[in-house]
């Protein structure tokens, strides 16, 4: 027998066997320990009879005494072999609540499974190629779509398609070849989602979908969907995967003659700073490239740094109007350079409206009010001009002159009337006017 004053030498695995045992022979359960716990599985069981168990396999001897006290001496040898031992809580033995908390957080703990883990070196080995294809899982189905073709794209179609004049459509090609990085500002509806997949498009010559990606930020956005993050595969297992941003800068980094393009919509609803992580200096034009590559804080030690390639552009869109966010913090602003977009209830809607088939009076009609009602929104001083209406909003004509009527009175009470009482909600009174006069 050992001396119970030294520790007797067991392994995680001699202790995995007794409690294998345990189970194994069913009849009445093993009692519990008046004090402590041993909590393995969403079981409970008596730490030092565990301990007895084990030390009689590991032993050989099936009458052989553990040597140590039950109580810290038995716990401290069972928890530096990586097992929970809990305090007793007053419930009773066989109570469906008993295993609660504790069984949550060593549920918790086995989700890792790396090759350093204890308990991976007594599960199953991960399957083969042969036996993976041959498991159902249960995941999401293939894309039954192909991305559309390429076409050419060039300046021409954009003028007609775009509600901007040449030299504010110059002004921002401008400053995204400058800075690489641009945000396309303004209130709702002002197509700066459209101008954003067109300006990519003019750079590329094409409407080439496999060198532009679109992702859209919102609260639950994160690092680890952006740059880099742990998130489980088909099997169950989290491994290390790459974001949106290095996927796209390793095409990008593979064809260097050609520019790539990250669009990112709705940029302000997310945390910005959090998302952008080591972005933040990788994004300025002058930081671009392998010389000044950073190691990302998910890679292993020998993976070869994170850069953005020259050829990557991004251009994000963002929404003045939402009263819910936090203004962008200046070092990111110094990143990106701004463009401005406004409502466009001028000609250019006419002509476009007109070419539609939607008759004159009508669209005369629709460009005043919309006018008139966009000045009293940048007048009131609880708004201001990020709250006007934009011109997206009538930009899906009837499809025939006839229904134009009814098309622009559905668009006006379903779309622009609720916004109007959104805007106005401790004023009913100033919405209900606005209204009337929309509608008149």
């Amino acid at each position: 027998m050992s001396s119970p004053h030294l520790d007797p030498q067991l392994t995680r695995e001699q202790v995995l066997r007794a409690l294998r045992q345990i189970d194994r022979e069913g009849g009445p359960r093993m009692p519990l320990s008046t004090v402590y716990d041993l909590v393995y599985r969403g079981r409970r069981y008596a730490p030092r009879a565990v301990a007895q168990l084990a030390y009689r396999l590991a032993t050989g001897k099936p009458e052989a005494t553990w040597p140590l006290a039950a109580g810290t001496p038995t716990n401290r040898v069972l928890e530096q072999l990586d097992f929970t031992i809990a305090t007793k809580r007053p419930t009773l033995e066989n109570s469906p609540l008993l295993d609660g908390d504790v069984a949550a957080q060593e549920a918790m703990q086995e989700l890792y499974t790396g090759p350093n883990h204890p308990i991976a070196k007594t599960q199953k080995p991960a399957p083969s190629a042969d036996e993976a294809a041959a498991t159902p899982l249960v995941q999401e189905p293939a894309p039954g779509y192909e991305l559309p073709p390429a076409r050419p794209y060039g300046r021409a179609e954009a003028l007609t398609e775009l509600f901007l004049s040449e030299d504010q459509l110059d002004a921002a090609l401008a400053a995204l070849r400058r800075r690489r990085n641009v945000v396309l500002q303004g209130p709702p509806g002002t197509g700066k989602t459209f101008l954003a997949r067109r300006l990519a498009w003019l750079e590329l010559g094409a409407t080439d979908a496999g060198r532009v990606e679109l992702v859209q930020f919102h609260p639950s956005y994160s690092y680890e969907d952006f740059v880099q993050g742990f998130r489980p595969d088909a099997h169950g297992t989290f491994r290390l995967q790459d974001g949106v941003l290095p996927t796209l800068c390793r095409r990008a980094a593979q064809d260097p003659e050609r520019p790539y393009f990250l669009l990112i919509d709705e940029l302000n609803r997310g945390n910005v700073s959090r998302i952008f992580g080591e972005l933040l200096l990788l994004l300025e034009a002058d930081k671009r490239g392998p010389a000044h590559a950073v190691r990302l804080p998910y890679a292993s030690p020998d993976s070869p740094p994170f850069f953005v390639p020259d050829n990557v552009y991004v251009i994000s869109t963002m929404n003045l109007a939402d009263r819910s966010l936090a203004p962008l913090d200046y070092a990111l602003r110094r990143r990106f350079a701004f463009v401005g977009m406004a409502p466009e209830f001028s000609l250019r809607l006419e002509q476009f409206l007109a070419r539609q088939g939607v008759p004159a009076a009508l669209v005369q009609r629709l460009c005043t009010r919309l006018t008139e009602l966009n000045r009293a929104i940048t007048d009131d001083p609880e708004l201001g001009s990020d709250f006007c209406i934009g011109h997206s909003y009538f930009c899906q004509p009837p499809a025939s002159a006839a229904d134009a009527d009814q098309w622009l009175t559905l668009i006006l009470e379903q779309e622009i009337c609720p916004l109007l009482d959104d805007y106005w909600l401790d004023q009913p009174a100033k919405a209900a006017q606005h209204k009337k006069k929309l509608l008149s």
